[in-house]
């Protein structure tokens, strides 16, 4: 049997072949689908590659992933680098679980390099401009 797959897990991944600035390799990535794709079995994941080249005060481009379980190393979230991939290159796991912290980290740095704080507050002085 499969094990399932959950948000917040950190999983191994065959990320073969890489294209340009991607990571490749069979690494470990953490889980970022939202869980009711991943309860329907979804057939492909959105992951965050992670690395053991650590780099200080680079949020948030990488959030440090603490060392748990089966993740032996501190290990830095590629936020940048988030992408789905199909669900046959997960390949072992799950390893670790990331707390609720280090998740939080993740998806403000998410929203952040996505530009989503930004827009959301656009919208919302658009709306208070056109209500007053």
């Amino acid at each position: 049997m499969t094990p399932k797959i959950n948000f917040g897990k950190i999983w191994l991944a065959n990320l073969n072949p890489k294209a340009g600035t991607e990571p490749g390799k069979t690494r470990q990535v953490l889980i970022m689908q939202n869980q009711v794709l991943l309860d329907i079995a979804h057939p492909s994941t959105v992951i965050i590659p992670l690395i053991t080249n650590l780099i200080e005060g680079a949020e948030p481009l990488r959030i440090r992933i603490p060392a748990s379980a089966n993740l032996e190393r501190d290990s830095d979230a590629l936020i940048d680098q988030i992408r789905s991939i199909d669900n046959q290159r997960l390949i072992k796991g799950p390893l670790a679980c990331c707390g609720q912290s280090t998740l939080r980290a993740v998806q403000n740095a998410i929203s952040e390099i996505l530009g989503i704080l930004a827009q959301f507050m656009r919208m919302i002085w658009t709306i208070a401009f056109i209500e007053i």
